[in-house]
């Protein structure tokens, strides 16, 4: 059901500039406007939408996750955004 009154719902904020997570943001921007400039040039947007064809849907996943320590330098790859948000990077029970 949607909201009735504007007032009864907080506005998001992203965290303040130099933090832990402001850092993580910027990070999985740039692996991705890396991307998607890589594929404009190689012709891989057919609509014109700004995004790879082959990213449309999907995210850019980190081989290390940000939240580990990872950087892009590490790697990134495209992989299904329910794939990607359920890893989690959880510690795997024995």
């Amino acid at each position: 059901m949607p909201y009735k009154n504007k007032e009864d719902r907080k506005k998001q904020k992203n965290k303040p500039v130099g933090s832990k997570e402001f850092t993580a943001r910027m990070e999985r921007q740039r692996a991705r406007q890396k991307m998607d400039a890589k594929a404009k040039k190689n012709g891989g947007d057919k609509n014109n939408n700004g995004k790879a064809d082959k990213r449309e849907g999907k995210d850019v996943s980190h081989k290390k996750a940000l939240s580990k320590g990872g950087k892009n330098k590490d790697g990134v790859k495209i992989e299904s955004k329910s794939k990607n948000r359920s890893r989690n990077y959880k510690k795997k029970k024995k």
